[in-house]
């Protein structure tokens, strides 16, 4: 297996992080540890799934009894080093800290990841361990007060603009006689879609944050409760606009969504902006801003 590795590893860094044969195709990043007992580097060929900001590899180990080594060195040592293929061709490498997730969260992150995929549902049914997901985050600038200031920007254009687009919709079912026709329900639905990826890029730093700041761990955990509201709020917005529902029930859902948003939003600047900015108490944000964009086969890995 180690010189099957060696020719995966060799054929990822000479071909800007694509291989073929039997992962053709696959989402694949090299994953370099510290060995738990020798210190040494080791380096694995891990299939990942992007979520938000942050990257998940699975320690399925093609769902043989024991977990593999990689997972052992991270539990050991959590610094290490990502490379991953980029759109340019070539390979990007850089720092990142492994968190090996629990409880809930790694049961959903692995059940999606089935779905995906479901040669990960094979590998948990042929093993009596629970297979761990760890996420990768990267750690590059995190401490750096101009990234501080970026992020707090982003924070706050994201908001107006998802604002905006929320009062687009209501403003869409508040007329006389609301017609609830393809170009509304797409609105909406993008809509969902947007709040959802901005939700994901937030979780995905939050963990970074809390190590950052730690006077922050109240209040991010009560975000992280925030987004699994939003979350539940917006599928059954979403299963509103499948089931045909009229615009007046529909205008209610939005209703609803748009306080407990609201209340979420300023929670968020009231207690990040001063920390990211260095300043005072933040203010409220609710100015218009600039559109953003938000856009099978496998070994032992």
């Amino acid at each position: 297996m180690s010189a099957f590795n060696e020719q995966v590893i060799e054929e990822f860094r000479g071909n800007g992080g694509r291989v073929g044969g039997m992962f053709e195709g696959a989402d694949l990043l090299l994953l370099t540890t510290r060995g738990a007992r020798s210190g040494r580097a080791r380096t694995t060929p891990a299939v990942y799934v992007r979520d938000g900001a942050r990257l998940l590899v699975f320690a399925s180990n093609g769902g043989a009894p024991k977990h593999p080594d990689w997972y052992h060195n991270v539990r050991a040592d959590p610094r290490v080093t990502v490379e991953l293929g980029s759109d340019g061709g070539g390979v990007e490498r850089f720092e990142a800290r492994a968190v090996v997730t629990e409880g809930a969260e790694r049961d959903r992150l692995y059940t999606a990841q089935s779905l995906r995929d479901p040669a990960f549902a094979a590998y948990q049914a042929g093993t009596d361990r629970l297979i761990p997901v760890v996420a990768l985050h990267r750690v590059a600038g995190i401490a750096d007060p101009s990234r501080h200031a970026a992020i707090a920007a982003h924070l706050v254009a994201v908001h107006a603009e998802l604002r905006a687009e929320l009062a687009a919709v209501r403003a869409g079912l508040d007329g006389p006689e609301p017609r609830l026709g393809e170009r509304l329900t797409g609105h909406c639905l993008a809509f969902c879609g947007a709040l959802r990826t901005h939700h994901a890029g937030e979780d995905g730093v939050f963990d970074l944050f809390q190590e950052r700041f730690p006077e922050l761990t109240e209040a991010l955990d009560r975000m992280r409760d925030e987004h699994r509201t939003v979350a539940r709020t917006v599928t059954e917005l979403e299963a509103l606009l499948a089931s045909g529902a009229a615009p007046e029930v529909l205008r209610a859902e939005v209703d609803r969504l748009a306080a407990v948003l609201e209340e979420h939003f300023a929670h968020e600047e009231a207690r990040l902006l001063p920390v990211l900015t260095g300043g005072g108490p933040a203010e409220r944000h609710t100015g218009r801003s600039r559109p953003s964009q938000y856009g099978s086969r496998r070994r032992r890995l």
